[in-house]
């Protein structure tokens, strides 16, 4: 029978640390056991960690591979595995996808949570457990990654970080790095546990139960794990930082506030609708044609309009009830048009408030592993079950296009020609727009994942010391999804009004009128708009008409991902310095995508977005090795020198074939210091959801179409370019563009490829018997060529019209269309290779502890430093260097100190994000800008105090020590997206101040 691992000797021993290892907080918990248990086990058994499929017995590994074991979230006051892989110790300040960001399409849809090592991505990160594959779940078309939801917290014994690329060993995905959580085994009994976050501003608990254990015989051994943890919404209502969306803009000079002042209250306006902070949507307002000091006569008006205080100019064509006004437009004031400042118009609504700052979440996950000896093999199998049910609360305003000429419209607003016909009007001009806030509503989610593996290990009979490990693992993702979209055939039908007859049923008619379709088929059941009125335009509508336009749309997504899996390892043969050791694996995988969004969407009956279904299977194949060759061992000068290779040859089905390989070496001149390297490649064939997702429309404002007032625009090209399309200079663009997002596996899309160097030192001194320090220091280079990605409207629209070889089928251009009546954009954005990403930098990893006369001391450190973050959109651009600029810091660390005696043990930390500037990315100079987009250095602090027995064990602590809040910087039209005033951003704590409590008991 093969030596299988015993995590906790991993732990214990002292050359665990030279992987860099513990980072934040880490250190003292390695060192927490007791000292004469710690001192007597020097012997490291073999076993096998992430990068390697060889088993390892000296710890100081050639590739850079950080360990964290379940302990250090439970001091951080971490609730879940979720967070602890999120939190900066693992991503180093990297931009990760959480609950907060519940308004806003992320991959894995609304509730997934993935891990991006970094920055390159979820897609490039591969999440293991035990070693396997985590397959993608989520919800809608666009899964490709795990989600971190599905994995168990209570068993988990460690979590292996492999900061470098690792296709070679792992296969496509494993491009930025690999996580492997390994979970506890061979333990006997019944551990309860149970965990409490309690922020001292209210809102946004978290609790987290988990009963584990397991059983050990002879020949037998099972154990498993439930978790059940639940987080509370957070709302905008429940921080006072996000009460008020500013746009925070301010004279470079003299730092005076340019933000416009509402008149109404003498203070800026605020804007929580929106993520950017650019505008607002508008509420409470109508829109019509153009009325001036000339023309208001001719539209039967007997004085011009007035305007709304803090306007400016007589030239209107939004208006705002108004029950005061009684000369001009009687009845409404001007708000906006033309000279007028849009902010003028209504923007917040207490139920802006209501929308999720960090949404709500209950996660179910079971774990059950057992294994049984045949003697001559072992018989092995996994099952990993998880249901999550999450929702998100956000803002909905309504835009109701009245007719020209409908008996809906008042006689004085009759006039109105406000502009062409729309897809609810039938061919007819809309007389006058209202823009409604229609409040606040949820959406939400449930997703069932499995993960079943049963699998084979033992001795080959016919190769001595040679092993085997053979396994079936399959997973599936089946998930649901819903929320309340406006049906664009009811709003159709609600828009026609007409006189009602007799035959009408009475419920259905509203001041003797009612829906043309409820002559001709009276089964719809139609309820007509109401008429335009104040309470109308302010949101007061009648309950039977928001159930009839509003309803309820339900989609399916379901993720399949089979694997079958052979590999074989042992000796090949001996040299001077030990035995060359070689691994041979054959995998097969087989994946299919198939989201099916609700009839509505996919039939585009849904007003603001519409959704096909997404629907691909791909298959690999893959042959691979690794072997490891031991040149040099106890020589001078030469404590040790051993060689790494491996080798992949992987066929995909859609992607043809591809060899990925990676070389690397480890030197140790004496024992207390060494030098390694490595250099490989790494493959992605992009996900299902990039090959096949099924078009999906969504809208960008009116504002980004380049031809708006194009008369005055810099550009020579862009000015002819319009102009050829029979737009005016002064063309105000009154239409959302649709953005059509799809996959690309029609139009060429390849697979990314990668190259990675990794260059480090490890410093392992003997200071002393009761000294021990750890030091590693990692420089890292990964380049990716062929990135997979969608350029963007904010990249494809200026391409077009900014070129001097206009035309409307070729370049860019051939991904842009306007219609030729109501002059609106159309976006085609494919997933298609367009990128090159670089990340270069640094990582230092520091443990120490020394024991004193009374208890031991214990600190440790985690540093990365970037010297490069660089993306290159198109071929032939520049690089382009985002390294220190929003959401990509160039400094992440995490610090602690702690002090153990006896069962007690206090502990320190701080988490630092280093200061970061946006002007980089909207091309203008801090020196004049009237925005403020640098944000200082952020520090995050936490205290906790642990107490352990035989039996039980409690931890008492606080995060986020003071109550720090996120920087604010000031809003861009489309370029940084904004939570409050804050950059969304996962590195920014938006909870606050929270106290937790920890217990374990163990039955």
């Amino acid at each position: 029978m093969p030596t299988h691992t015993k995590p906790g000797l991993f732990i214990r021993t002292k050359l665990a640390l030279a992987l860099g290892a513990c980072g934040l907080f880490c250190a003292p918990t390695a060192f927490a056991q007791d000292d004469a248990e710690e001192k007597a086990d020097k012997d490291v058994e073999e076993l096998v960690i992430v990068g390697s499929l060889l088993p390892q017995t000296n710890l100081k590994t050639i590739f850079p591979t950080k360990l964290i074991d379940r302990e250090t979230a439970t001091a951080a006051g971490l609730n879940s595995t979720t967070d602890l892989l999120q939190g900066i110790g693992v991503t180093a300040g990297a931009e990760q996808i959480n609950n907060a960001y519940a308004g806003f399409s992320t991959e894995g849809g609304p509730g997934a949570n993935t891990v991006s090592l970094r920055g390159l991505g979820a897609t490039r990160t591969l999440v293991l457990i035990n070693g396997r594959r985590v397959s993608p779940s989520g919800t809608r078309g666009a899964v490709g990654s795990a989600d971190l939801n599905v994995l168990p917290s209570g068993i988990i014994d460690r979590i292996e970080i492999l900061r470098d690329g690792a296709s070679s060993i792992y296969g496509s995905d494993a491009v930025s790095g690999v996580i492997n959580v390994v979970t506890k085994k061979d333990f006997n009994g019944v551990t309860l546990e149970g965990e409490f976050n309690d922020p001292t501003e209210g809102a946004g608990e978290q609790a987290r139960f988990s009963l584990s254990g397991g059983v050990k015989e002879e020949s037998f051994q099972l154990s498993g794990s439930f978790d059940f943890y639940e987080r509370k919404n957070l709302t905008l209502a429940d921080r006072d930082w996000t009460l008020c969306n500013m746009h925070m803009l301010r004279n470079p000079t003299t730092g005076a506030s340019l933000d416009f002042i509402d008149p109404e209250t003498g203070k800026p306006k605020c804007y929580p609708i929106t993520g950017t902070g650019s505008n607002g949507l508008t509420i409470n307002t109508i829109g019509t044609q153009e009325i001036n000091s000339t023309n208001y006569a001719s539209l039967g008006l007997t004085s011009p309009v007035v305007g709304a205080l803090g306007s400016t100019g007589t030239q209107f064509d939004r208006f705002r009830p108004n029950a005061s006004i009684t000369t001009g437009l009687i009845g409404y004031e001007g708000v906006g048009g033309f000279s007028n400042n849009t902010n003028v118009r209504d923007t917040f609504d207490e139920d802006m408030l209501k929308r999720s700052l960090i949404s709500p979440v209950k996660n179910y996950v079971g774990f059950l592993e057992g294994r049984y000896d045949l003697g001559d093999a072992e018989v092995y199998a996994e099952m990993l079950a998880s249901k999550r049910q999450s929702s998100q609360t956000v803002y909905r305003q309504l835009t109701l296009d009245y007719r020209r000429g409908s008996p809906l419209i008042p006689s004085n607003l009759a006039f109105g020609n406000f502009s062409a016909a729309q897809p609810t009007t039938e061919g007819v001009r809309v007389g006058v727009r209202a823009f409604i806030g229609f409040g606040a509503d949820s959406s939400s989610q449930e997703v069932d994942f499995y993960k079943p593996t049963i699998g084979i290990r033992g001795d080959l009979a016919f190769l001595p010391d040679w092993q085997y490990d053979a396994y079936l693992s399959y997973s599936k993702s089946k998930a649901t999804y819903q929320s309340y979209a406006f049906l664009i055939d009811k709003l159709t039908y609600a828009s026609n009004a007409v006189t009602a007859t007799s035959y009408v049923d009475p419920s259905l008619v509203r001041d003797g009128l009612t829906c043309n379709i409820n002559l001709t088929r009276p089964a719809e059941k139609c309820i007509p708009y109401p008429r335009l009125t104040a309470e109308t335009v302010g949101g007061n509508l009648p309950q039977d008409f928001r159930d009839y336009i509003f309803q309820n749309t339900e989609g399916e997504t379901k993720f399949y991902e089979a694997v079958h899996s052979l590999i074989a390892k042992g000796p090949l043969f001996t040299l001077p310095a030990g035995e060359v050791q070689a691994a041979f694996g054959l995998e097969h995988r087989r994946s299919q995508i198939n989201d099916i969004p609700d009839e509505n969407s996919i039939r585009g009956n849904v007003d603001g977005s519409s959704a096909v279904i997404t629907a691909g299977k791909d298959n690999v194949s893959e042959v691979y090795t690794e072997i490891e060759l031991p040149i040099l061992s106890d020589r001078p000068f030469a404590e040790k020198l051993s060689v790494n290779t491996s080798l992949r040859y992987t066929n995909y089905d859609s992607y043809g074939s591809d060899e990925t390989y990676k070389l690397g070496f480890i030197y140790a001149p004496n024992n207390w210091i060494s030098f390694r390297a490595s250099q490989g490649t790494s493959f992605r064939a992009p996900a299902l959801f990039e090959q096949f997702q099924g078009t999906t429309s969504s809208f960008s404002a009116a504002a980004n179409d380049p031809c708006n007032n194009y008369g005055v625009h810099p550009n020579e090209f862009r000015v002819a370019n319009c102009s050829s399309e029979g737009l005016l200079p002064g063309f105000s663009a009154t239409s959302t563009i649709r953005v059509l997002s799809q996959g690309g596996a029609e139009t060429g899309l390849i697979a990314e490829t990668s190259k990675n160097f990794t260059y480090g030192i490890i410093l392992d001194p003997e200071i002393s018997d009761s000294t021990n320090m750890v030091l590693t220091v990692d420089y890292f280079d990964i380049e990716i060529s062929n990135g997979v990605d969608k350029a963007g409207t904010t990249q494809i629209l200026p391409r077009c019209y900014d070129d001097r070889d206009f035309q409307t089928d070729g370049g860019y251009c051939r991904l842009v269309s306007r219609d030729p009546v109501t002059r609106r954009l159309t976006v085609k954005n494919a997933y298609t290779n367009i990128s090159t990403d670089i990340s270069r930098g640094i990582d230092i990893d520091l443990a120490f502890d020394q024991e004193l006369p009374i208890g031991t001391f214990l600190t440790d450190l985690t540093l990365t430093r970037y010297y490069a973050q660089e993306q290159q959109l198109f071929e032939g651009d520049p690089l382009k260097e985002l390294n220190g600029s929003l959401n990509k810091p160039k400094y992440g660390a995490t610090a602690g100190i702690g002090y153990k005696l006896d069962n007690w043990k206090l502990s320190y930390g701080v988490e630092w994000i280093s200061s970061m500037s946006g002007y980089k990315e909207v091309n203008e100079n801090p020196e004049t800008s009237i925005r403020d987009l640098d944000v200082p250095d952020y520090f995050e602090h936490r205290i906790s105090l642990s107490y352990q027995t035989d039996s039980w064990k409690t931890t008492f602590g606080v995060r986020n020590l003071t109550n720090e809040t996120p920087p604010e910087i000031s809003a861009t039209s489309s370029i940084f997206q904004r939570v409050g005033n804050s950059p969304l951003y996962s590195g920014y704590d938006y909870v606050g101040r929270e106290l937790f409590v920890n217990f374990q008991i163990n039955l």
